[in-house]
């Protein structure tokens, strides 16, 4: 039996630890003390015995009590008390608490095994002081604070349940050792490499960054080119800025998982297999149990995505925010940023500024089409550090395409696909997973010997890995190959094509996707990229203002995408033509966020919807979230040898001790659908859940496509990626 006191206390040490970073050890320390204090009422003990180990709910709530004790020094971070299993709520919720008939003999039975808890009930704030002047820094430091709690709680009834008894929590590492270690698996890796003018500038670029890594935290920005060696680069910078400071760890978010792959293997071949994390997976399992396997980022250099990172920062549930309180104190990385959600700029960027001046944290912006975020008022005066003296001359010193416009007479795909399967190597980029697919059997009805390669986020993990190792051979190899796909693969997916054609969309995409063309230098002419808008295969709507901005500023007889200083009056005009700094949505989130109604920005605030019923329910299209459908995790186990993922399920549904490895093995063979797709009737067939009662993680029992992955036919909607 896992005694109460032995828990208390151990996940006190545990959160107090966690968040001495940001200066909230006391506070954290207390929270984890008393987070369990109402189990020591007898009715809950007496449940305990009787359920033992069967796995059936207690049923009585205990959250309350130890809420309502530490209220009166932890103020609104007592929500994290309150929350712990079923998330943050509301500030409101702590003034509704009514103690119960039997609070103080309760209390008193806890401080008979827990003596070192009375005194929390009488003295000063235990919150950081600075916390108290803005209600945005509270917003933050409870979510931080309860990151410390739950993570700390979770970690200590693992090691009970595996039968260890000790948390497990890595050791710190020496990020001096680290940055040591890279730059000598860098210097030996380029020693191999051929001398050009494309090596030669990113060697100048990557001395110049990583000088600059010296300098004091805050917000840096990396405007480097495509074909830059901008992987390479940030990577450096990250390490050595962390080394200089003491951080505690580095954390690279981008885009897409197919990024995070290829990421994630540069920085394992660089820093070795044991100190790279991988975490792209976009589910978080928050029932009793599995939520121990959630993933909390107790790593030295973590690969995630932005959805992932950002989900997690403004969610409200255990198994998500556990990770959090990893930020703090460390160097976060994001990758072609441009690609951020606009609707959702301010608050990410008010929550990276909050991260930066109260948490310790770096930020490090890097893409090829860097966004004027300064022009925005959330970030106007937090002054950015500038990493590149001459973006334009950088720019001019590594361009490798000239664009083509397709644009007026519209051309029909089929007229772009016969074009296509003529070529020996080319490259096209559509909007949709829709247009995607129309186009690979339209290439293959011209050419049906041609050997064409499509990618999809459709596509598990290994199967798009596979895809684009099989490319990159036949680039190398000189051999034909085309490959039709969704955008995912125009953002720091290392491919060099001759050609690429791209459908028309906003001119941040057409400039990254011609990043796939030349990338190398090695064509004796520039890369053609070909901008397409075909008649039949018209842009989502969610690409509309973009594409509008767009042709005001690029186009037959206007500038490239490619001129930076074009691009910088473009994204201004851009965000005052969608008034992103006083947008509902930005708004909403922001409002919620002062008032510390955790719930409402996590789900939306709860709206009269007006029906018959009168019933209220939560606005999602006021809430923070990265993607607005939702999305159901799909395990797909008829792609390759996947022994392995069986068996991974198999455990998993057994519950059979601790999952989080169970859970990475997964990921490699996991599909996201839009829960509009998965919930129709022909998909949903097809479908086994992986838990009972879980809606969010299923196992995949139809075909699976060696092609295109999982192809809901006509059923399913337009989605993006």
């Amino acid at each position: 039996m896992h005694s109460l006191v032995d828990h208390v206390r151990s996940t006190a040490a545990l959160a107090g630890g966690f968040a001495e970073s940001f200066g909230a050890g006391e506070l954290a320390w207390a929270l984890g003390l008393v987070h369990d204090a109402g189990k020591a009422r007898c009715s809950w003990q007496d449940r305990l015995i009787a359920v033992g180990t069967s796995g059936a709910s207690i049923g009585i709530p205990h959250k309350e009590l130890g809420a309502s004790f530490i209220g009166k020094r932890a103020g609104v971070a007592a929500l994290a008390v309150l929350g712990h299993h079923g998330g943050l709520s509301s500030a409101r919720d702590l003034k509704r608490l009514v103690p119960e008939a039997d609070a103080g003999e309760v209390l008193e039975r806890f401080f008979g095994v827990v003596p070192e808890a009375r005194a929390l009930g009488e003295g000063a704030s235990l919150a950081p002081a600075g916390w108290g002047r803005d209600p945005l820094v509270w917003e933050m430091g409870v979510r931080m604070v309860f990151s410390a709690l739950v993570d700390a709680d979770y970690l200590d009834t693992a090691a009970h349940f595996d039968g260890s008894g000790r948390p497990r929590v890595a050791d710190p590492v020496d990020m001096t050792v680290l940055w040591n270690r890279y730059e000598r698996s860098r210097t030996a890796k380029l020693a191999s490499a051929k001398p050009s003018v494309v090596n030669e500038v990113r060697s100048r670029l990557y001395d110049r960054v990583v000088g600059m890594a010296e300098g004091e935290r805050g917000v840096y920005r990396l405007p480097a080119p495509t074909g830059s060696g901008k992987t390479f680069t940030a990577g450096g910078f990250a390490v050595r800025h962390a080394a200089r400071h003491g951080m505690a760890r580095v954390v690279v978010a981008v885009p897409f998982t197919t990024i995070t792959q290829q990421n994630a293997q540069v920085y394992r071949e660089l820093l070795g297999e044991d100190v790279v994390l991988e975490h792209h997976s976009n589910t978080e399992l928050d029932t009793r149990g599995l939520r121990l396997a959630a993933e909390n980022w107790d790593a030295p250099f973590v690969v995630t995505t932005t959805v992932q990172l950002f989900d997690s920062l403004f969610g409200r549930k255990p198994a998500r925010s556990r990770k959090l309180h990893r930020l703090a104190n460390a160097v976060i990385v994001l990758d072609e940023v441009q690609a951020l959600p606009v609707s959702l700029l301010v608050p990410i960027l008010d929550g990276l500024r909050l991260l930066v001046r109260h948490f310790g944290a770096t930020v490090l912006l890097a893409s090829a089409t860097q966004p004027t975020f300064e022009r925005l008022a959330v970030w106007e005066s937090l002054g950015i550090k500038e990493l590149v003296e001459d973006p334009v001359e950088l720019s001019a010193s590594l361009r490798r395409v000239r664009y083509e416009w397709r644009l007026d007479p519209k051309p029909a795909t089929a007229q772009i696909a016969a074009e296509v399967a003529g070529m020996p190597q080319a490259l096209v980029v559509v909007n949709t997973v829709k247009q995607a697919r129309a186009m690979v059997k339209a290439v293959r009805e011209n050419n049906p010997a041609a050997p064409v390669f499509h990618l999809s986020t459709r596509m598990v993990p290994a199967h798009r890995r596979k895809v684009l190792d099989d490319v990159d051979r036949l680039l190398g190899e000189a051999k034909p190959v085309l490959v039709i796909s969704t955008q995912l693969v125009e953002a720091g997916v290392d491919l060099d094509f001759p050609v690429v054609f791209r459908a028309l969309a906003p001119a941040e995409s057409l400039q990254q996707a011609a990043g796939r063309a030349n990338r190398e230098g090695r064509h004796s002419e520039l890369g053609r990229v070909v901008v397409f808008d075909a008649a039949d295969a018209p842009a989502p709507a969610f690409y509309r203002a973009g594409i509008d901005k767009t042709l005001a500023f690029f186009g037959p007889g206007k500038a490239d995408p490619d001129d930076s200083a074009v691009l910088n009056a473009y994204y201004g005009s851009l965000y005052a033509a969608l008034e992103v700094d006083n947008g509902p949505r930005a708004k909403a989130i922001q409002g919620n966020r002062r008032t510390l109604d955790y719930q409402a920005v996590a789900d939306g605030p709860v709206t009269d919807t007006g029906t018959r019923d009168n019933k209220r329910r939560r606005d999602s299209g006021l809430a923070f979230r990265m993607i607005d459908e939702d999305q159901v995790a799909v395990v797909v186990t008829g792609y390759g040898d996947t022994g392995e993922v069986r068996e991974a399920l198999r455990r998993i549904r057994a519950g059979e001790g601790p999952l989080r490895r169970e859970f990475r093995v997964l990921r490699a063979y996991t599909v996201s659908l839009p829960r509009s797709v998965a919930t129709a009737p022909a998909v949903a067939a097809l479908f086994r859940p992986v838990v009972a009662g879980q809606r969010d993680l299923w196992e995949w029992v139809g075909d699976y496509d060696e092609q295109v992955g999982i192809d809901e036919g006509e059923i399913g909607k337009e989605t993006v990626w």
